[in-house]
C-alpha cells in the first residue's frame, strides 16, 4: 500500500511561493512522479500587534498586518523522490510542513 506524501508550502511572498511549487511540480513531472496540486488555499491575512519596548509598558505601534499563502502537493507513493522534497533548501521565506499517510486499498480492515 502506497503512501501519500503531503506537502504544505506557507509563506508571505505569493512569487517567491509560486516559483518553488512550480519548479517540485515539474521536478515531478519530468521524473514521472504521480503528485496531486499544487493546490491553493485561500490567503490568510494575519494581523501582529508590536509593542514598543519589551515590556509592556511602552504601548504599541500600529499593528503589522500581512498575508500567508499557502499551497499543498501530494505525492502518492515514490517515497524517495517526496523524502528528496521535503529535504530541499528553500527560501527563508517559506516554510514546509510534511504529512505522511499509509493508502489502504479498499475492503481492507485495520
Amino acid at each position: 500500500m502506497p503512501f501519500v506524501t503531503k506537502l504544505t508550502f506557507e509563506s508571505g511572498d505569493r512569487h517567491r511561493l509560486e516559483d518553488v511549487v512550480e519548479e517540485i511540480k515539474t521536478d515531478a513531472a519530468r521524473k514521472g512522479v504521480e503528485h496531486k496540486g499544487p493546490h491553493p488555499q485561500p490567503p490568510e491575512n494575519v494581523r501582529v500587534p508590536q509593542s514598543k519596548t519589551l515590556l509592556d509598558t511602552g504601548g504599541e505601534f500600529d499593528a503589522w498586518d500581512y498575508t500567508v499563502y499557502t499551497r499543498t502537493i501530494e505525492i502518492v507513493g515514490h517515497d524517495e523522490f517526496a523524502r528528496s522534497v521535503a529535504g530541499r533548501d528553500v527560501p527563508d521565506a517559506i516554510s514546509v510542513g510534511v504529512e505522511v499517510e499509509q493508502q489502504r486499498g479498499q475492503g481492507h480492515k485495520n
